[in-house]
C-alpha cells in the first residue's frame, strides 16, 4: 500500500522560511500529481500547492510569489519551499500523492501532516 509520510515542519519567527519534504512509497504503480495542502484548528483544508510528473505547477493564491514546489520523481518525493513565512500560514501542512493505475483511474493517498508555526 501507499504511504505518504512529510516531514521538515517547526516552529519558525515571521519572515523566516523552512522546507518540507515529502515521499510516497509503496506504490506498485504510477504516482503522478503530489503536492500539499494544508489545516489550520478550526477552518477548512486549503491547497497549498500542486506539481506534475512534468513540472508543472499550481499554487494557492495566498502562498503563490512566497512558496516553491519541486519534486524528485524518481524517488516519488515533492519538496516545498516555503519563504516569507506570516502567521496566518501556521497549520498542518499535508501531502497527497496521486497513484495512477489506469488512463482514468487513481486513487488519492494522504500523509498525516507536519506542523508548521509562524509567529513572534
Amino acid at each position: 500500500q501507499v504511504q505518504v509520510v512529510e516531514s521538515g515542519g517547526g516552529s519558525v519567527q515571521p519572515g523566516g522560511s523552512l522546507r518540507l519534504s515529502c515521499a510516497a512509497s509503496g506504490s506498485a504503480f504510477v504516482i503522478n500529481g503530489m503536492g500539499w495542502y494544508r489545516q489550520a484548528p478550526g477552518k477548512q483544508r486549503e491547497f497549498v500547492a500542486g506539481i506534475t510528473p512534468g513540472g508543472a505547477t499550481n499554487y494557492g493564491d495566498y502562498v503563490k510569489g512566497r512558496f516553491t514546489i519541486s519534486r524528485d520523481n524518481a524517488k516519488n518525493t515533492v519538496f516545498l519551499q516555503m519563504n516569507s513565512l506570516r502567521p496566518e500560514d501556521t497549520a498542518v501542512y499535508i501531502c497527497y500523492a496521486e497513484e495512477s493505475y489506469s488512463y482514468s483511474e487513481g486513487r488519492d493517498h494522504w500523509g498525516q501532516g507536519t506542523q508548521v508555526t509562524v509567529s513572534s
